[in-house]
């Protein structure tokens, strides 16, 4: 079973059986998607999984789950626990109902049997319980992650941090075995958003953040704001940029790039925006400034003239100072007489670690195999530049 976010399913690995899962999330924050892309990630792929209303009805819950263009009714396995019709004196048709939502006993007694009956439980709205019942109710919560841990189950919880005591803060973060943090990125207003693994006791953590957009439909996109793509006049940069990018512009003259290109591709889970640059010399001052907002590089080089090699080493060390990641793209790899990844590696001196991706841009061939290869980097480099 997944967690189903992007690069916490690299770090995670799985979301193990009887581990209980928190998300922590800043008021300011629309953080509710993460349980719930958590529980539809499962659902495709074959598991039990129930979800907990105690806010809103359960057609709302379905509709909300819609914006994403994620469709429950689609999946045999779903099940409601609907805590929430009892209060406005409606009828339930869903399979779980606590009947008196506001009788901690009961809820306990209906949730405890929903965690058994499922590969996995979410609750859509744990601080709001709190706030019903009452700060003593996190007593309550302990008994479901002992119960998932006893019926082999998953349990995930979306709690909004409002301002109650550090006491109960704590609770809730050490009764689970992983908490991700969803926060945002403030200078006066909020500028981005972020999540992040405060703890997972049964993976390296070593203090992971990521930059976030919510898409709709989609649901959470790891958010990468600026690759740089760079490399010598005409050695194929705004080709990469066109191919790799779902929609690009740019700003040609005689059809030369004078200024950047820019492209934007949604990629196995991440939102990136990538800036190419101009190759020529007289705009190698806009590389330096470019390299201190980039979060890695993409070198593309014309495999077929390492006359240009030199000027591609320089405009490297130019975007790179700031130590980013960088992948190389060997392009015009079908030309007769293109070297090889290797062929290249010895003549532009670069380290064994260093990915060379062969390319034909034009075409579009291998441009993904690049970006892939540079996100293995982002991500093996504890992607923390939020």
């Amino acid at each position: 079973m997944r967690v189903g976010i992007p690069v916490l399913d690299d770090v995670l690995g799985s979301l193990p059986k009887g581990k209980t899962l928190t998300y922590y999330i800043d008021p300011e924050v629309e953080g509710d998607v993460f349980a719930m892309q958590t529980l539809y990630t499962n659902l495709e792929e074959g598991y039990r999984c129930a979800y907990v209303t105690s806010t809103m009805s359960p057609s709302s819950v379905r509709n909300r789950f819609r914006e994403f263009g994620w469709e429950l009714n689609d999946f045999p396995g779903f099940s409601m626990v609907d805590a929430y019709s009892g209060f406005v004196g409606s009828v339930s048709e869903e399979r779980y109902v606590v009947k008196d939502p506001s009788n901690p006993s009961e809820l306990d007694e209906v949730i405890k049997r929903a965690i058994r009956e499922n590969d996995l439980v979410v609750i859509g709205a744990f601080s709001a319980m709190i706030d019903l019942c009452g700060e003593d109710f996190i007593r309550v919560a302990e008994n479901w992650t002992r119960e998932a841990s006893n019926a082999g189950s998953r349990l995930v919880l979306s709690f909004v941090a409002w301002p109650y005591g550090d006491d109960v803060l704590e609770k809730v973060k050490d009764m689970s075995n992983a908490v991700v943090t969803v926060g945002g990125v403030h200078h006066r207003v909020v500028l981005g958003y972020y999540y992040g693994l405060l703890k997972a006791d049964w993976a390296d953590v070593n203090g992971i953040a990521v930059l976030f957009r919510l898409v709709r439909p989609g649901g959470v996109r790891a958010y990468i704001p600026k690759i740089l793509v760079t490399g010598p006049f005409n050695a194929g940069k705004s080709s990469f940029v066109h191919a790799v990018s779902n929609k690009a512009v740019s700003v040609d003259r005689l059809g030369t790039t004078v200024a950047l290109d820019h492209g934007h591709v949604e990629f196995k889970g991440f939102s990136i925006d990538i800036f190419g640059t101009p190759g020529q010399e007289r705009f190698d001052p806009l590389l330096k400034v470019l390299g201190k907002e980039a979060l890695g590089v993409i070198l593309v080089v014309d495999s077929a003239n390492p006359e240009t090699f030199p000027r591609a080493k320089q405009m490297l060390e130019a975007t790179t100072r700031f130590g980013l990641p960088y992948v190389i793209a060997a392009n015009k790899q079908d030309l007769p007489n293109a070297l090889s990844p290797e062929e290249i590696r010895k003549r532009m001196a670069l380290p064994e670690n260093i990915p060379i991706v062969p390319i034909v841009a034009k075409d579009g061939k291998g441009v993904y195999d690049v970006l892939e290869a540079l996100l293995r980097l982002l991500i093996g480099g504890k992607y923390d530049k939020s």
